[in-house]
């Protein structure tokens, strides 16, 4: 919809049923939006329009009854802009199953944070290929976890759009006294932020579960900050983006908090609980589980030296001892801060 020359976004269609796409439908519901959610599953669909709960996924939380949910895409794409929440590595064919739905002109933002594993795409690289030609895409990231956004806490997120228009248009759109959206026209830095951070958090959690003490936490954050930097720079993101909240802020969040599925994941495995085990048990994603492989992928297509990153993937992907991969790192040559 336009109004004065400005595009006004009243219809907020989000697709991805979990804890954060129900999280988002309420900030939206906050900033005085209609708010429709799409679910795969059925049951989460009667559980949110007949329970007012998303019982599967944000157990505990009433939603009022202005948010519906559906199953039905089409009416997602008979929305005015979508927020796309489906786990990363499923983003691409969410895209796919929108498009013959999508409006012409009508935004979509990315809310999945990840690197899709088969092509090292970026999740704006995927939707691009995906979506109608022309479709607006915005990014929203940053420090944020589901059940305090869901519960109204104060919350401050990046939402990158490279048309600023169209960006501006998203912040007022999604912005209230408690979500606080702030924008950037840096859509590849603010994605590398928030897709790397899930891979640190998992080395941060095996900090915590080996007991290795907050300073190693802290340098591991420190320098994992680092590797983030090199690599959005290579694929032309910007340095300051990374110092601000999809880069430093949702990366001392996930890195700081075992509420972080990423980090409880690598505080089990820090502890000796196999992979395998770990994931069994769990219904939700743990996305850095996934974005290991290809962080380390891209980075090496790239020819940037991502050490902390490495050394996950072989812990989750190759088969390696925790400890000597541990103590490997600890034996690599001392370097200039800088590097």
């Amino acid at each position: 919809m336009t109004a004065g020359g400005t595009a006004t976004y009243r219809r907020i269609g989000v697709i991805g049923g979990g804890a954060w796409g129900t999280a988002l439908a309420l900030a939206a519901l906050r900033a005085g939006r209609e708010a429709l959610l799409w679910a795969r599953e059925p049951a989460v669909v009667e559980s949110i329009n007949t329970a007012h709960e998303n019982r599967d996924y944000l157990p505990g939380v009433t939603l009022p009854p202005e948010l519906r949910a559906t199953g039905d895409l089409a009416e997602i794409g008979a929305c005015d802009a979508i927020l796309l929440v489906t786990p990363a590595q499923h983003l691409r064919s969410g895209c796919r199953q929108l498009a013959p739905h999508l409006r012409a002109g009508v935004p979509v933002v990315i809310c999945a944070k990840g690197i899709e594993l088969d092509s090292f795409a970026l999740m704006s690289e995927a939707a691009e290929v995906e979506l109608p030609a022309g479709t607006p895409i915005a990014v929203l990231s940053g420090p944020t976890f589901a059940a305090e956004v869901a519960r109204g806490l104060p919350t401050a997120v990046t939402l990158a759009c490279a048309d600023t228009a169209i960006g501006a248009a998203l912040v007022e759109a999604l912005g209230s006294r408690t979500f606080r959206p702030y924008l950037s026209d840096d859509v590849v830095g603010s994605q590398i932020g928030g897709a790397v951070k899930n891979v640190l958090a998992i080395a941060c959690g095996v900090v915590e579960g080996r007991k290795l003490g907050d300073n190693a936490r802290a340098a591991l954050i420190t320098r994992g900050l680092a590797e983030i930097t090199r690599l959005a720079l290579a694929l032309g993101g910007r340095a300051e983006t990374l110092m601000g909240l999809s880069g430093l802020g949702d990366l001392t969040l996930t890195c700081s908090s075992l509420q972080s599925r990423n980090m409880s994941l690598g505080a089990a495995l820090g502890q000796g609980r196999t992979l395998a085990d770990i994931l069994a048990e769990r219904r939700s994603v743990a996305e850095g589980v996934y974005t290991a492989a290809a962080v380390v992928g891209l980075a090496r297509k790239k020819g940037v030296d991502m050490p902390l990153c490495a050394a996950v993937d072989a812990i989750l992907n190759r088969g390696a001892d925790l400890d000597e991969t541990i103590a490997g790192l600890l034996a690599r040559p001392f370097r200039g801060e800088g590097n």
